[in-house]
């Protein structure tokens, strides 16, 4: 880990744990966006960690900057970290600036249809994309979609959309937006990544977050189970308690080992097999 990595994940660890407690969560089940730790994650830069330097970024490799979103899973963040980082991440290879503020990315199924078509020295962008994170609250969708055979990037800024609400397992937004926009020539370029290594990178932050999650739910199990005594004597010390925390530390280091498999596939060009396998590994670990 190079000066860099650790500085950051030190930062987040500390940003995350101040910011993000019991209270904070709860409010964030109950449909409250988390102004305050957004700006807190925001000033800390930690979005810009995917961005090359010379466009104002950390330069982080793809699979450094992951770790980020290993340790936002394991605060269980209720913010779109991964989201504005892939964004951005895609944005700068785009070319395309991008505002302030969250980001998220579309389509998140193949099953979406979204079209891009020239509309003189502009575009124009028309379909759906459904379950989008953190749709409501995006100043900035980082659309994938294909015109004339090649990936393009739209960036769609707010407003440019209608949001349909919807939420995941997780109570966090996972919105439908639909499209009907012309877009000027700064908001649209080429982009060398198809959609399916779009997916393949979401898949791949989301085992990192799994991982994080996991090991988290594992420390906090331990802890109990050494602290609460019953019968005269702590719960972790009966055979049956103990045989099904084995399985759980089983399940968390399954995970995690899945986690880095899937950033090395990243590192290695995004090769869709390995992280397919991580991501139904961390899939069945968290079922």
């Amino acid at each position: 880990m190079s000066e860099t990595d650790s500085i950051l994940v030190d930062t987040a660890t500390r940003l995350f744990g101040d910011k993000f407690t019991p209270k904070e969560l709860l409010e964030a089940e109950n449909g409250r966006w988390h102004v305050e730790g957004w700006r807190a994650v925001e000033t800390a830069g930690l979005v810009h960690a995917m961005v090359p330097e010379e466009t104002g970024g950390f330069g982080l490799d793809v699979p450094e900057a992951m770790n980020l979103v290993r340790i936002a899973g394991s605060f269980a963040v209720p913010l779109p970290l991964a989201e504005s980082m892939l964004a951005r991440w895609l944005s700068a290879a785009a070319g395309l600036d991008t505002p302030e503020g969250p980001l998220s990315v579309a389509p998140t199924s193949s099953a979406d249809r979204l079209k891009l078509a020239r509309d003189g020295l502009a575009w124009h962008l028309e379909g759906e994309a459904a379950r989008v994170p953190w749709g409501r609250v995006a100043s900035a969708v980082a659309v994938l979609v294909e015109h004339e055979g090649q990936p393009h990037l739209a960036l769609a800024r707010t407003g440019q959309w209608e949001a349909e609400p919807g939420t995941n397992l997780a109570l966090e937004p996972r919105d439908t937006l639909r499209f009907e926009v012309r877009l000027d020539g700064g908001q649209v370029a080429p982009l060398p990544v198809s959609p399916m290594a779009l997916q393949a990178l979401g898949a791949a932050m989301r085992c990192m977050a799994m991982a994080g999650a996991l090991g988290r739910v594992l420390d906090l199990t331990v802890g109990y189970a050494n602290e609460r005594v019953q019968f005269g004597r702590p719960i972790g010390k009966f055979q049956a308690i103990q045989q099904n925390m084995a399985v759980l530390a089983g399940q968390a280091a399954a995970t995690g080992a899945a986690a880095d498999l899937a950033a090395d596939a990243v590192r290695d060009g995004i090769r869709m097999l390995p992280i397919a396998a991580a991501k139904l590994r961390a899939g069945e670990a968290a079922g």
